[in-house]
């Protein structure tokens, strides 16, 4: 029902824009109801449920564009943003790269069956139980002594774009999550950690207990941290923090961030960054992925790709403005708000494994950290110095050993991308995943 109503809003809105003076027009709508769920202590904390429907219109007159959006759906409404969008764009500057994608790029209907709506939805019942249930299992973990929580939540959303080239597009999903967040320790020894876990199925999510108990051990094992040997040496990142790695290199493929030079990767893209076994694979296609989408924010066709292979950068991340100010093809790569102009954003994004366990990644480090816990924003995209805090456990003689905090892990990206090896235990439930990965050479500081 919301796909429809938001179908005939969008053919309203660019229908009165072309009427008005518009030369060409685009227009995104999206509607998402969440409902979520947190215990404290057993006891019900907070109960949130929400629903959003918003529109918003893209007018262009000439080589120039506005954008506005309403949650006013009436046709009242809906003239007056059309109104308003052209009015906006006719005093607007000129923008030479900005338009609509060109129809031959554009995906066509059927669009790809992606399963990423699960047609059963949680009662607030069921809700509250996992919520319960996820908590009493990190609380029932030897040296948990307080909690933060554990949530439940279900969302689902539709989202539309529509352009007066002659595309329309809908697409709907939903996402369940649990979490829970609990503290380890008494007094000045206490240690807070998470667990959390989404999916576009019930069926695919990990059970509250499993959640529940991880928060647990995570927050437990780092009771008594140490200080970690400081210099230069090996430093493992685990699977939970290794796929940010990934992500500030997909910040820096961004064609807007090369056509400024804002990226540390300017000048690299026919050069080897890593080395000639990492290949990183991007599928937006993928069945129940938390970022599957059968088409951009622009209506280009999406499809999976090979972001790096053997070690080289497959090309740059564009969207319609970039491409023209490169001269670069459209990758379908295209993000977009409500509001405002399209970014550029990857989906469902994986480093593939490599042929080493994890103990044999490691074996011969002498002297190392495996970082599982980073902390702050210290990652500069412009010239790809990396400096974060950080917590692990220490690795002595090929052997993950006790936990250690209070430290950073410093280096840059260009020389951390070259120096990277991959191990064999990728998972594919994040948006954004990669392997353990061992970097030798960083530097490790006292914070």
């Amino acid at each position: 029902m919301q796909t429809d109503q938001l179908l005939a809003a969008a053919d309203i809105l660019l229908t009165e824009a072309r009427r008005l003076g518009a030369d060409a027009a685009d227009t995104v709508a999206h509607f998402g109801s969440a409902e979520g769920i947190t215990v404290r202590l057993g006891v019900i904390e907070d109960i949130e449920r929400s629903e959003t429907i918003e529109i918003g219109l893209r007018a262009f007159v000439g080589g120039a564009s506005a954008s506005v959006s309403t949650s006013d759906l009436s046709r009242a409404g809906l003239s007056e943003l059309a109104e308003r969008a052209v009015d906006m764009a006719k005093r607007a500057p000129e923008d030479p790269f900005a338009a609509l994608a060109p129809v031959e790029a554009l995906a066509h209907a059927p669009c790809p069956e992606l399963d990423l709506l699960d047609p059963a939805s949680p009662s607030p019942e069921e809700l509250r139980d996992r919520a319960r249930e996820t908590e009493d299992a990190a609380r029932a973990v030897s040296g948990v002594s307080n909690t933060e929580g554990g949530s439940a939540s279900f969302t689902r959303a539709s989202t539309i774009l529509a352009t007066s080239t002659g595309f329309a597009g809908a697409y709907e999903g939903a996402s369940h999550s649990l979490s829970a967040s609990v503290i380890a320790g008494e007094g000045s020894g206490m240690q807070r950690d998470y667990a959390a876990r989404s999916a576009r199925h019930r069926a695919d999510l990990l059970n509250p207990g499993e959640i529940g108990r991880l928060a647990g051990e995570r927050a437990a094992g780092r009771l008594a941290p140490a200080t970690p040997a400081v210099g230069p040496v090996p430093v493992v990142f685990d699977p939970r923090v290794s796929s940010s790695l990934i992500g500030h290199l997909l910040a820096a493929m961004a064609a807007p961030a090369i056509a400024r030079r804002a990226s540390f990767l300017v000048g690299w893209e026919a050069a080897e960054l890593f080395a000639s076994d990492i290949t990183i694979v991007e599928d937006p296609l993928r069945p129940r992925g938390l970022r599957s989408r059968p088409f951009d924010g622009e209506g280009v066709a999406c499809s999976p790709r090979k972001l790096v292979e053997r070690g080289r950068i497959g090309g740059w991340l564009t969207n319609v403005a970039s491409a023209a100010q490169l001269g670069l093809p459209l990758t379908g790569h295209a993000s977009r708000g409500i509001g405002g102009a399209p970014g550029v954003a990857p989906s469902n994004v994986d480093l593939l494994a490599g042929n080493q366990t994890v103990e044999e990644l490691i074996a011969d480090v002498r002297e190392g950290v495996l970082v599982d816990y980073l902390i702050g924003q210290g990652v500069n995209l412009v010239t790809g110095n990396y400096s974060r805090g950080a917590a692990g456990r220490r690795i002595v003689n090929g052997r993950i050993e006790g936990p250690v905090a209070g430290f950073t892990v410093a280096g840059n990206l260009i020389e951390m991308f070259g120096a990277m090896r991959a191990a064999n235990d990728l998972e594919t439930w994040r948006a954004i995943n990669a392997p353990t990965l061992r970097i030798d050479g960083m530097t490790v500081a006292a914070a």
